[in-house]
């Protein structure tokens, strides 16, 4: 005979995950096209993962990324360490070339 099992406790139950959107829902939230999003997501200017043949992108760090000003100068800060490397300049160029 099989028994009844009581409703699990509110510690029991997982947190929600966080709100992920869809390219669409993504698209409509930034007031950008589709492609656009798809763009920024493939040079990982934008936060998202692939996940088959679709895309999803945590809407909480969307909301980060536009509160939290980008200066371009940043990478340069990041690579003090590395500042007589010869390739340093090239890799500045190629990151700053994808304007994220």
């Amino acid at each position: 005979m099989a028994q009844a099992t009581s409703a699990p406790s509110p510690a029991e139950i997982p947190a929600l995950p966080p709100e992920v959107l869809t390219l669409a829902e993504a698209a409509g939230y930034l007031r950008l096209s589709e492609v656009e999003v798809l763009e920024l997501a493939q040079d990982q200017c934008l936060p998202s993962r692939r996940i088959g043949t679709q895309w999803r992108f945590p809407k909480a760090a969307i909301q980060d990324g536009l509160r939290i000003p980008q200066r371009r100068d940043s990478w340069s800060r990041q690579f003090g360490a590395l500042k007589d490397d010869r390739y340093l300049g090239e890799v500045l160029r190629a990151l700053e070339a994808r304007q994220c």
